[in-house]
């Protein structure tokens, strides 16, 4: 029985890493080598425009949920999409950036889609091969896979870039997306009841998901929950180089140490949130991140800038993130409607994506008008709000 958990567990881990490695690594690659390609300022910031497909993928969620059936319908889904990701990444590979730079743009974009159409697919099944009480397990491998992702993508290959090259690199990256599909290949379970593709579904349930009774608790709670990081884990890169830190020493700190942190804190969160429950590890979770932000207040206000005490608050954020987004992905799923789980999970993330770009670009207008200091005691702010609304929430709904 714990050999079939690990493998399920496992399966879910190799569909999400196999999705944000390679986001990761042209998030984090290609404003580099455009930078040192001379590429202006504006093309660089063109760019953003890579992660739209991954915020409209609600437009087409309702599509999968209404093809999709029983389990093997999933797997095709998620086959699909991520043979065509990996062959948009192959046809990268023989592009030249500068040369070629509005068909390489073109061609992220469309592996975005594909890689955003094999989330929605995952994520539905997610929500149906495991138990309200089992849930958070799957989650545990969801927040692991992007942690882990970005320390691939973001990290080791661009290590491995200075040696192998863009060709080479990508070449590899196609064949581990595909290689990261063989354990969905022998993925089976029995107990996979789904109900999707039998409810009529339409453009018109994105609507009715906002008009349930109980949404805008949830949604509030989705926007708020995370708002005391997200400032933080924005601004902490540029205040590393405000500090004087090299960008080899930030690279490590944050992409390398902070996402093993954030895969620790998912690691753990899971097992937490089965044990004790939903109610007290979002209290719990909650206070961490209000005391990570009081954290950073001390640091920055009285100047106790070093690098032993950076890595602290560097682990007290990523570790707490990592405990957080477990949490939330576990409640997201749980506010999904029969047949329409791929729909009503994305669309809350997009929700949770659109209000964390707005805390963060806010908090880099902070940190510039009032400096730091005041950025984290704003956060710290939130935080606190976040913790008053949590408590009550959860214990407005305890009975569910």
């Amino acid at each position: 029985m714990a050999e079939k958990q690990f493998s399920k567990l496992f399966t879910f881990f190799s569909l999400y890493i196999a999705q944000s490695v390679p986001m990761s690594l042209f998030s984090t690659l290609l404003p580099v080598l455009m930078r040192q390609d001379n590429f202006s300022l504006t093309a660089i910031g063109m760019l953003q425009f890579i992660k739209l497909p991954w915020i409209v993928k609600f437009l087409w969620a309702p599509l999968v949920d209404r093809k999709t059936s029983g389990l093997n319908t999933y797997k095709n889904w998620i086959f699909s999409s991520e043979i065509v990701y990996a062959f948009l990444i192959l046809m990268l590979a023989f592009l030249d950036l500068k040369a070629d730079f509005w068909l390489v743009l073109t061609l992220i974009i469309l592996s975005f889609i594909a890689s955003g159409t094999q989330d929605i697919a995952t994520d539905a099944m997610t929500a149906l091969s495991f138990n309200r009480k089992e849930r958070s397990r799957g989650n545990s491998m969801q927040s692991m896979g992007n942690f882990t992702g970005s320390l691939l993508g973001g990290g080791l290959l661009l290590i491995l870039y200075k040696y192998i090259g863009w060709t080479a690199m990508l070449l590899g990256l196609s064949v581990f997306v595909l290689f990261m599909l063989v354990p969905l290949f022998y993925y089976r379970d029995a107990n996979f009841v789904s109900r999707a593709g039998r409810v009529p579904i339409g453009m018109k349930d994105l609507l009715l998901f906002f008009r349930q009774r109980r949404i805008v608790p949830q949604l509030t709670f989705l926007i708020l929950f995370n708002s005391g990081l997200i400032g933080i884990l924005s601004m902490l890169k540029p205040w590393l180089v405000d500090l004087h830190y090299p960008m080899a020493h930030i690279g490590v700190m944050f992409s390398v140490f902070g996402s093993l942190c954030g895969c620790l804190g998912s690691y753990f969160s899971g097992n937490i949130i089965r044990k004790w429950g939903r109610g007290k590890a979002a209290v719990i979770y909650a206070s961490c991140v209000f005391v990570t932000a009081i954290y950073f207040v001390i640091l920055s206000y009285w100047g106790l800038l070093t690098t032993l005490n950076l890595c602290i608050g560097i682990f007290c954020l990523w570790a707490t993130y990592g405990l957080s987004t477990v949490l939330v992905y576990t409640i997201a799923m749980d506010y999904v409607r029969v047949g329409r789980e791929g729909t009503d999970f994305t669309l809350q993330i997009v929700v949770l994506h659109l209000s964390s770009m707005l805390v963060a670009v806010g908090s880099g207008k902070l940190a510039d008008l009032s400096g730091y200091t005041v950025l984290f005691v704003a956060e710290a702010a939130l935080a606190f709000a976040s913790l008053f609304y949590v408590w009550f929430y959860f214990k407005k709904i305890s009975g569910r």
